[in-house]
């Protein structure tokens, strides 16, 4: 990507709800080399809405600053651009790809792949707002009589992209069914971009498999890195037949509750409780413990309902530490 090298084949993907500055900070601190911020609605960033200011938010412990943004306006886009390059983005990542209604109802994110000319206009209107570098993530299609990917694809490279993600899935999938590795190989066929396969790789096999199957020169982890922020190193060495160490029980508490306090740091007690309490599932969600499903998720909801940071800090470290008694195998 121009003077921009991201190092690895590993990479963390664009995740609403999930990838915020903690995360982020968290992740990229246990080896991840490149996380992207939650998806950036781009009027209401230049308008200076605080809660869409506070997703492209800069801080420090991150190697690289990637910036996604969506919408579906070339004024807006451009606007959207030139703040998150005077912000410090090192890479702005346009989201063709979104698949949820509240997105594509707007004709942002997936609802782009129905309207290539729109989609290519947006690419150069990035393009020339910033001499930051621009790339696009996206899906196959909209569905699957209109897989036009591999189109979109030669028309951001003709317009100045520098690299392309492909969800392997349709935006009338949403997350059903399989990702199709196979069919991003299409893509790879249509440009010489970089390209990076995303979709159902969780973990060393399912990212030599994609990587395979599509000719992709990296994957992305999207819901595979929920609980587990240090995947993106893992997987990295472990494609390498390099040996990693996997966070023990101790080990994983600490990063738990270094994350929870970057929380309550970012947002403020209150709303760092709130935010957080998706990661917390998701840190119970894959605890290294044999456990019985129903009692799992019986914990899960007794610590997401609690509203005091110290009581949440006290009773997960007391699960943590004496797992049989409260997650009975």
């Amino acid at each position: 990507m121009g003077e921009i090298q991201v190092p690895g084949r590993v990479w963390l993907a664009p995740m609403t709800g999930v990838s915020d500055l903690p995360f982020r900070q968290t992740a990229s601190r246990l080896g991840a080399p490149y996380v992207a911020t939650e998806m950036v609605a781009c009027a209401e960033f230049a308008r200076g809405r605080p809660d869409v200011v506070r997703r492209a938010a800069v801080g420090e412990g991150l190697p690289l600053m990637v910036v996604q943004l969506v919408g579906c306006e070339v004024a807006q886009i451009a606007a959207g651009v030139r703040i998150a390059a005077e912000a410090g983005a090192q890479i702005i990542d346009l989201n063709f790809g979104c698949p949820a209604k509240e997105v594509t109802g707007i004709q942002s994110g997936s609802a782009l792949m129905r309207r290539p000319d729109l989609a290519e206009a947006l690419v150069a209107a990035a393009v020339d707002s910033s001499k930051t570098p621009v790339t696009v993530k996206m899906r196959l299609g909209w569905d699957d009589s209109s897989r036009n990917a591999p189109e979109i694809a030669a028309r951001a490279e003709a317009r100045g992209a520098r690299a392309i993600t492909v969800h392997g899935r349709t935006r009338s999938q949403f997350y059903s069914g399989q990702a199709d590795w196979r069919a991003v190989a299409e893509i790879r066929r249509a440009t010489r971009l970089p390209l990076i396969v995303n979709g159902d790789i969780v973990d060393a096999k399912s990212a030599r498999q994609a990587l395979d199957e599509s000719g992709a020169d990296a994957v992305m982890i999207g819901r595979g890195a929920y609980g587990r922020p240090w995947i993106a190193a893992q997987i990295e060495a472990e494609l390498s037949d390099n040996r990693f160490e996997v966070p023990g029980v101790e080990a994983r508490l600490s990063i738990a509750m270094a994350h929870f306090r970057a929380s309550l740091a970012f947002y403020g007690e209150r709303l760092g409780l709130k935010v957080f309490r998706k990661h917390l599932a998701a840190y119970v969600n894959s605890a290294p413990w044999p456990a019985d499903p129903a009692v799992r998720r019986s914990e899960r909801a007794r610590l997401c309902r609690l509203d005091a940071p110290g009581d949440v800090e006290r009773e997960l470290s007391a699960l943590w530490r004496d797992p049989p008694e409260r997650l009975a195998a």
